[in-house]
């Protein structure tokens, strides 16, 4: 196995739940695919971790930068010896779409789902470390586990990993592992140092790309992505996409529309609100307004965000007198659309932050599970960049509504659905992490070894 090893650098370089329990049978309509060859050629006997279903509650309430370091300190600790997570306790989908298991004898192997979450959350931890070498250590491990896992699946089908049945995919949507695999990686470019290293980054987002554009649809979403919440998977696609894009990675412009349909369905930019969910167009939100809403906002961003170099570029076409008429054109088209998306992104911003007063559209389900706590990481970005009242006032929230929540050992685990303490706990710290994005975005990983890159398919 090779290792990258994580030193410190002053230089940026490049680089279980009961309620839910009683809907599974009505929010699972087809089993998910547990026999391919895929699966079952790369299969391993699978980690099995005894963990509390009730985790005792701290004595004290802790301050947001100790519910940090204790639950990273959780988090690190829960790293398995391939240098992936599992999800950390939990009921399980029983094969061959069987019925929930459940019990200290689950199995729990490392998955991409959970890896990426906690590889997200320890690289924006790093500047909140007196001490980072532990965390770096880790990284170099999980992002190891990653790419590996990219590297050795087909290139065809939409599936990235052989690991079935977790709660992430059973709950928020078939292909979530490929979707937050693209989104991990777009986000570690420029946080490896080694070129070879990063040069396996870039491949290895480079088949998830591909893999996603291949199968996706005319209207943006995906083919048998299930799931109870699969909105919520559909939202971190756009992640996936448009941060690719931002990293310098090539995405067409046609998937980036078409992922952009499923972000602005429902939404009148006129009015600044969102028209009820309709089922036969959009993936499932569990008729839950706050997952459907936080995922079409968290998209819309991601596009916005990914429009800016392009806008750019538009805008200096328009000012260079010796451009062709036909590059003229087309970049006034361009930034008529650019700014059709803008117009979108703040319409939703203001749709949703109007909403965030009302206790009983924050509280989601009811009560918290791993989609409240992704749910509340996403808004919290959104927040973050709107700024003002709307950002203090949720801020506040945040830290009361995840202080309260978390668990003595400095995890969070969830009540309904989702129940694994290593999703909740990664989501929970990206909340918290949010306002620390400028700091993260100076640090920087070192890796010094890894196998060569594969290369992507044609």
């Amino acid at each position: 196995m090779h290792l990258m090893k994580l030193t410190r650098s002053s230089k940026i370089l490049v680089l279980t739940g009961s309620a839910c329990s009683l809907l599974a049978l009505a929010a699972i309509t087809s089993p998910l695919l547990s026999s391919s060859s895929y699966a079952e050629s790369t299969r391993r006997k699978p980690l099995v971790q005894s963990y509390s279903s009730e985790p005792e509650q701290p004595a004290v309430r802790r301050t947001p930068q100790e519910s940090l370091a204790k639950g990273l300190e959780w988090l690190l600790a829960q790293q398995h010896q391939d240098g992936g997570w599992g999800q950390g306790g939990g009921w399980r989908q029983g094969a061959q779409g069987g019925g929930r298991v459940e019990g200290a004898q689950v199995e729990d192997p490392s998955d991409l789902g959970n890896t990426c979450v906690s590889v997200m959350a320890v690289m924006r931890a790093l500047p909140t470390l007196a001490d980072e070498s532990k965390a770096r250590e880790a990284l170099a491990r999980g992002l190891d586990y990653l790419c590996a896992q990219v590297e050795k699946a087909d290139q065809e089908s939409l599936w990235i990993t052989p690991v079935r049945d977790t709660q992430l995919q059973v709950k928020i949507g078939s292909y979530v592992d490929t979707f937050l695999t693209g989104w991990a990686l777009s986000e570690l470019k420029g946080k490896l140092a080694d070129e070879p290293a990063d040069a396996r980054r870039a491949t290895a987002l480079e088949k998830v790309v591909s893999k996603i554009e291949r199968n996706q649809q005319a209207d943006g979403s995906f083919a048998n992505n299930r799931g109870w919440a699969a909105v919520i998977s559909q939202g971190l696609a756009s992640k996936a996409l448009n941060g690719a894009a931002r990293s310098g990675t090539k995405v067409s412009e046609q998937a980036l529309a078409k992922d952009q349909l499923q972000n602005t369905g429902g939404l009148d930019v006129t009015t600044g609100a969102f028209s009820p969910a309709a089922p036969a167009s959009e993936p499932s939100s569990a008729g839950v307004e706050i997952y459907r809403e936080a995922s079409k906002l968290a998209g819309l961003r991601a596009k916005q965000k990914s429009n800016e170099p392009r806008k750019a570029e538009a805008q200096r076409k328009l000012a260079d007198a010796s451009v062709s008429q036909s590059e003229r054109s087309r970049a006034e088209s361009e930034l008529k659309q650019f700014d059709a998306d803008e117009k979108a992104a703040v319409a939703a911003t203001a749709a949703v932050s109007g909403k965030l007063k009302d206790s009983r559209y924050v509280a989601g389900f009811g009560n918290n599970g791993g989609e409240e706590f992704l749910t509340y990481m996403n808004l919290t970005e959104s927040m973050h960049e709107k700024g003002g009242p709307d950002w203090t006032d949720w801020r506040a929230k945040m830290h009361e509504t995840l202080g309260g929540a978390q668990n003595a050992d400095g995890s969070w685990a969830g009540h309904h659905c989702i129940t694994g303490r290593t999703f909740c706990t990664g989501a929970a710290l990206l909340t918290l992490l949010v306002e620390h994005a400028k700091d993260e975005a100076r640090t920087t990983i070192i890796p010094v070894h890894g196998p060569a890159p594969v290369a992507a398919a044609e």
